[in-house]
C-alpha cells in the first residue's frame, strides 16, 4: 500500500524576469451526452441487422439480400455514429498556465487561443438541461479579439474558477515583472 503524498500547493513562482514554463492544467471536450443519440442508433442498427440477416420480411424477401442489408447498415452507422463521434473527438479545449486553446475540425483544423496575461471577462451560460448535467458554456472576451466560446463543457463551475485564478496569477506575474518587484518565499 502506498502512503498519500502531501499537497505542496501551487508550483513555485519563477524568479522576476525569468520565463515561466507553460504547463497544461486541463484538457477536455464538450459534454459526452451529445453521443447518446449516436449510441442509440448504433444499438438499433445492430438489433435490426441481427434480426433481418437471413430472415427478411416476406414482401421484400426477393430483392433484399444480406449484403444489401449490411451495406445500408454500414452507411447509416458511418453517417449517424462515426461522423458525430469523430466531430466530438476532434473538438478540444486546453487550459495552460499562459492561455486557453480551442481546437476543432475534422478536415480543416481551426485554432483559437486567448492569453491569460491580457485579461478577459468570463461569462457563463447554463440552460436547464446543462444545469441538470453540471455543464455549461463559457465565453471569454478580452474586448479586442473575437471571443473564445467554450461550449457545453462539463464541470463548468470548476473551469470558471480555474480560469479566474489563472487570469489573476498571470496578471500578478506580469505586473511584478514589469515593476521588478522581488518575490518573498516563505520557508527559505
Amino acid at each position: 500500500m502506498t502512503q498519500p503524498t502531501p499537497y505542496t500547493g501551487r508550483p513555485r513562482t519563477p524568479a522576476p524576469g525569468s520565463a515561466s514554463p507553460e504547463m497544461k492544467i486541463a484538457r477536455f471536450r464538450r459534454h459526452a451526452r451529445r453521443l447518446v443519440w449516436p449510441a442509440l442508433v448504433l444499438i438499433g442498427i445492430a438489433a435490426a441487422v441481427g434480426y433481418f440477416t437471413g430472415n427478411p420480411p416476406e414482401p421484400v424477401a426477393g430483392w433484399l439480400q444480406d449484403w444489401m442489408l449490411w451495406a445500408a447498415a454500414a452507411a447509416i452507422v458511418l453517417l449517424l455514429v462515426v461522423v458525430p463521434y469523430l466531430r466530438w473527438l476532434s473538438h478540444t479545449y486546453t487550459i495552460t498556465t499562459r492561455r486557453v486553446i480551442e481546437r476543432r475540425g475534422l478536415v480543416e483544423r481551426h485554432r483559437m487561443d486567448i492569453s491569460h496575461a491580457r485579461g478577459y471577462t468570463i461569462s457563463e451560460r447554463r440552460g436547464p438541461i446543462q444545469r441538470l448535467w453540471g455543464s455549461g458554456s463559457l465565453s471569454l472576451s478580452n474586448g479586442v479579439d473575437a471571443p473564445v466560446r467554450l461550449t457545453d463543457i462539463p464541470s463548468v463551475r470548476l473551469v470558471h474558477e480555474t480560469l479566474a485564478d489563472q487570469v489573476e496569477v498571470s496578471q500578478i506575474l506580469a505586473h511584478r515583472d514589469s515593476h521588478g518587484i522581488p518575490v518573498v518565499r516563505s520557508g527559505e
